[in-house]
């Protein structure tokens, strides 16, 4: 029944907003996904925040392959790239609602749904060092984790795990070496609110803005930068609007595979546990595998534009910045966060110093 109301209302909206994304379905009110056909399969849905060939929508598709074979063919996921359903902001609320299934999205976007996400938003918080291990432990072995699904759950999604895909990059037009450099450039950011505060904090004018419109807005000199990872400023080519390439090293770029709730406690438990241990087991060799591809992708990067200038923030410029985001930390955080801001990044502190000691070899005996 409740699948029905929403697929009234979605034909309701077809005309305005979501007639695009209405157009990849089979009809308003028919509609099989999430549902054992009378084969026993059960087809779903799998919207993923960026294009064919990028981390999530790769991964995205390993992990369909995976739960096909592990289930027989009974369980058929289809992988849509980014733009196939809508854009970040609007596939998160598909999978909400449950008009998809599973979303691969970041904290940012969907921490308009998931306001605790926002504490995976702050700067500063993870080790520059083996960071995909650091977050294999948090995931795999802290308190953190289940404290997020639980404020996942009361919006009707479930994170199967957090997934690290390289360190983001400011590209710019101008050089963005330090703090007083960045003063005053309009740059573009994902949409969260503690990410705008953090860059304003530095001194920059940040903008929230779709994924798709960077190109043109940094073409038209609409902002004067952006911020992502490196495999999509090589995917996205914002490499050739932008001549300086800056890594302050405060910010983990950092995916969520979640799926709808409804859907998901709908199925199997063993079912749901190999969702959850595909990722979760993946979480290092996956790390491994975007570091590859970051590399090889600076490369093309340097080969087509090797007026392209890289920079690294210094000790001093990091420390500077660090004191800033502090501020955030303290007050702006818990102010937009809610409730149970301060015991989530508490836990998640703690997790990531018992994964920085499980996972460092202890110092051999003279």
């Amino acid at each position: 029944m409740k699948r029905n109301l929403i697929d009234r209302w979605m034909c309701a909206l077809a005309p305005a907003a979501l007639a695009g994304v209405l157009s990849f379905f089979v009809g308003c009110g028919d509609s099989t996904t999430g549902q054992a056909d009378k084969q026993g399969v059960v087809k779903a849905r799998f919207a993923s925040e960026e294009i064919e060939g990028d981390y999530m929508t790769v991964w995205g598709k390993r992990f369909a392959d995976h739960m096909s074979e592990q289930t027989q063919g009974n369980v058929d996921i289809t992988v849509y790239p980014y733009g196939s359903l809508g854009d970040t902001r609007d596939i998160n609320e598909l999978a909400q609602l449950g008009v998809v299934e599973f979303v691969f999205s970041d904290f940012a976007w969907i921490s308009s749904f998931v306001p605790e996400a926002q504490v995976l938003a702050l700067h500063y918080v993870w080790p520059r060092q083996q960071t995909a291990e650091v977050l294999d432990w948090v995931v795999n072995h802290g308190a953190f984790m289940p404290m997020l699904e639980e404020a996942f759950r009361e919006k009707n999604l479930v994170p199967l795990a957090i997934m690290f895909e390289g360190w983001q990059w400011i590209t710019s037009k101008s050089p963005a070496n330090d703090m007083e450099a960045i003063r005053g450039i309009k740059t573009r950011l994902m949409g969260s609110k503690i990410l705008v505060e953090q860059y304003r904090t530095y001194g920059m004018s940040p903008t929230p803005m779709s994924y798709g419109e960077v190109y043109s807005a940094l073409q038209t000199g609409l902002i004067d930068a952006q911020v992502n990872p490196l495999f999509a400023n090589y995917s996205m080519k914002f490499y050739e609007v932008t001549d300086h390439f800056t890594q302050m090293w405060a910010e983990p770029f950092l995916g969520i595979p979640a799926v709808n709730a409804k859907f998901f406690d709908s199925l199997d438990s063993e079912v749901q546990e190999e969702m959850k241990r595909y990722f979760r087991s993946n979480i290092v060799s996956s790390g491994e595998w975007i570091n590859e591809r970051n590399a090889a992708d600076r490369k093309k990067i340097e080969s087509a534009r090797p007026d392209v200038t890289w920079t690294e923030w210094s000790d001093s410029d990091m420390a500077k910045a660090r004191e800033q985001a502090m501020t955030i930390r303290n007050t702006t955080y818990p102010e937009l966060t809610g409730a149970r801001a301060e015991i989530l990044l508490q836990a998640l502190l703690k997790d990531i110093e018992s994964a920085k000691q499980a996972i460092t070899p202890a110092p051999a005996e003279e």
